[in-house]
């Protein structure tokens, strides 16, 4: 998950006083929109995790709950997510400079890693945090230079994990395992924070060094989108929106397909396999998204998927609450049933409860005008109190 990216703020200055950079009111309705839809696309695919069910093991309706979830949904959302994060980070940047962007960081790290120990070992924030940095080098670099960054960073990458996929082919009929951390020995609460506090350094670090080619291509795509303005002038771009909705969706499909049908197959292989389709197919199928939902705010058509922005604009503190409830139906230290849910069954809970965070993210905007934690973060970033809204 990308954390929201910090409104716009202005230096308000007089001769004799100096007042600390604040939100200011005016949000772009795009960008909202796709993180608050990509909120929900994040939970359809994380059940899998939570959960701990095997793709190449479901049957029946499950494995057509899967077959969908990857065609579209799987890599997608996180993609989408990554750009984003990309895209505010470069305004945060622009805006305030580096000391308040790495200030920002840091306080995304420590909620990052607090998230980790405490709730759920999927945590990307504290990832995001640290990958992120390389923003640092790239402020203020043209479209061009940004674009060509991610062609390199990504296009490595992708040609590194079909490399080792490559390699796997000869280990045979070696058969795939899950990744799902082990519960059935530690299922008490302090147990479980204690093995994970003692796995965070090493796997955000581990994380970096294998994910951060990739994260800075997605990020500099995002950087790319902000310097554009396709994002918050949409109606400025719509042939660039034209040709994302086509090519990004068609190829996004026909990669989502393949992933599919991978995560069928029970050899080792197919599992590596699955991971550059995985995210190659996710940038391309994010990028469709982009396109369609941009057309459809250009032509002010987004009907139901209005309401998504108010989720959008709170998306840290609604992360956190999906990492929160899910463990807590799932997980055995809260008297689940850990490992005995299949894909549908998952699949219908993160929609309801997906659906349930946009109703109440609108509730909270029109209360508060901010989410519990973005108000935390703006606090600790900006050293004032979120503005309301």
């Amino acid at each position: 998950m990308t954390s929201p990216s910090p409104p716009s703020t202005t230096m308000l200055s007089s001769p004799t006083t100096t007042v600390a950079p604040r939100p200011v009111q005016e949000r772009s309705l795009l960008p909202d929109v796709l993180r608050g839809v990509a909120l929900l696309g994040i939970l359809c695919v994380n059940m899998q995790d939570f959960a701990a069910f095997s793709e190449w093991q479901q049957r029946g309706i499950d494995r057509a709950a899967q077959v969908l979830t990857d065609i579209l949904a799987n890599g997608r959302f996180i993609s989408l997510f990554a750009m984003l994060f990309g895209w505010g980070a470069a305004g945060l940047i622009r805006r305030h400079g580096p000391r308040l962007f790495l200030r920002r960081h840091l306080v995304l790290l420590l909620v990052g890693a607090l998230h980790f120990v405490l709730v759920w070992h999927g945590d990307i924030i504290s990832l995001y945090a640290v990958a992120g940095l390389s923003l640092l080098a790239l402020a203020g670099r043209s479209e061009r230079v940004l674009l060509g960054t991610a062609l390199v960073c990504g296009g490595s990458w992708l040609a590194d994990t079909l490399w080792s996929a490559a390699q796997s082919l000869s280990y045979g009929t070696l058969e795939r395992s899950g990744t799902f951390p082990d519960l059935s020995a530690q299922a008490t609460y302090p147990a479980l924070v204690a093995g994970r506090a003692a796995e965070f350094p090493g796997e955000l670090w581990g994380g970096a060094l294998y994910n951060g080619p990739w994260l800075i291509a997605l990020f500099c795509l995002g950087a790319a989108a902000y310097r554009s303005g396709v994002l918050a002038r949409p109606q400025e771009h719509v042939p660039l929106l034209q040709k994302l909705a086509r090519w990004g969706t068609t190829l996004g499909l026909l990669l989502g397909m393949v992933l599919a049908w991978l995560n069928t197959r029970p050899d080792y292989a197919s599992s590596l396999f699955a991971i550059p389709v995985r995210m190659g197919g996710g940038l391309a199928g994010g990028l469709g998204y982009v396109g369609l939902i941009g057309l459809l705010t250009v032509q002010g058509r987004l009907g139901l998927l209005r309401p998504f922005a108010q989720s959008g604009r709170i998306a840290m503190s609604n992360y956190l609450a999906q990492s929160l409830v899910m463990t807590t139906v799932f997980y055995p230290y809260a008297g689940a049933q850990w490992g005995r849910w299949g894909a549908a069954a998952t699949l219908g809970l993160a929609l309801a409860f997906g659906l349930l965070q946009v109703w109440l993210s609108g509730l909270i905007v029109r209360r508060s005008g901010s989410g519990p934690l973005e108000r935390l973060v703006r606090r600790l970033v900006y050293a004032v109190p979120a503005a309301r809204k």
